[in-house]
């Protein structure tokens, strides 16, 4: 038994298949099978069940799981004990990002700049770049798949979950200038109620910002009509100006559309997409994700006041 093979078998189970746990572990798939079918016969037992869509632990496979990542933890630690004599970093951190946010640095908190940084300072630590929607990071990080990552928020965040506000910025329907909201709009901004029935431009389920604009909705009484759906904000502001809908989107993301567009201010009640670094309460468990967590924290601007 190798420890290789330990590894593989727990990247499959976290994986859901061997496709996926390949990718994560830069390892060709048919690599990855052989491996954990040498150990499912060293052992005589079959480890996993690969009948379904996704693959998952048998019975036994559940029991040597435990040991398996025990035994994991406990060369990891060797390791870190190791290197801390030498004053040497490494590992993995896995770091989930909204789309677009590695472009769009916030004040002096510019994401692309501190990780080359933290590459710098730590060569050997691998970090490994994941976007998604914010519901799925969140959930990620509840269950140990993500140490860190830049989320949007559409409330308080889910127990278990610390986060840091980056960005609180009002919400706003932009339109071209030709659109009849224009001719409503009084003092530059709209009710929400205005966009009742209206074909919506807007980021996809599960985002921050799609979440503020459903749970407003809801309470106002009527269920956002999204006819386009996108994962950037700026691709958002250019179907709008194509005439396509109303586009809801940060306060900004208009901008280089130019005159053509529209942003009105969204209010009864105001809107605000928030935008946070977040990591488990308990904090990451690996000393790399730690170390950057601490460069991270420390590089941040002053948290935005709260809207509302």
């Amino acid at each position: 038994m190798e420890l290789a093979q330990l590894r593989y078998f727990v990247a499959v189970v976290e994986e859901g298949g061997f496709t996926r746990a390949a990718g994560r572990l830069h390892v060709s798939q048919p690599g990855v099978s052989a491996q954990v079918g040498q150990l499912e016969r060293e052992l005589g037992q079959r480890l996993l069940d690969r009948s379904g869509r996704r693959v998952t632990p048998t019975e036994a496979g559940e029991a040597v799981l435990v040991h398996a990542r025990a035994a994991l933890a406990a060369v990891e630690a060797v390791r870190r004990t190791a290197d801390e004599f030498s004053g040497l970093l490494r590992g993995r951190v896995a770091l989930g990002l909204v789309p677009g946010a590695a472009g769009a640095p916030v004040d002096s908190f510019d994401l692309v700049s501190l990780l080359g940084d933290f590459h710098d300072a730590h060569p050997q630590v691998e970090v490994s770049l994941t976007e998604d929607t914010s519901e799925g990071m969140l959930a990620a990080l509840r269950g140990g798949r993500l140490d860190l990552a830049v989320v949007g928020l559409a409330g308080e965040p889910p127990p278990g979950v610390t986060v840091r506000l980056l960005l609180d910025e009002p919400l706003v329907a932009a339109v071209r200038a030709d659109d009849p909201l224009v001719r409503e709009a009084v003092d530059g901004s709209v009710a929400l109620d205005a966009l009742r029935g209206r074909a919506l431009i807007c980021l996809p389920r599960g985002t921050g910002l799609r979440g503020v604009l459903e749970r407003a909705c809801a309470e106002a009484g009527f269920a956002p009509r999204v006819d386009f759906e996108a994962a950037a904000p700026a691709v958002l502001a250019r179907l709008a100006a194509r005439g396509l809908g109303v586009a809801v989107v940060p306060d900004g993301a208009h901008a280089p559309e130019g005159p053509g567009l529209v942003a009105l201010r969204i209010t009864g009640p105001e809107l605000s997409g928030r935008v946070a670094l977040a990591w488990r309460a308990d904090g990451p468990s690996g000393p790399a994700a730690r170390s950057l967590l601490a460069r991270l924290r420390a590089a941040l601007p002053p948290e935005p006041r709260p809207r509302g």
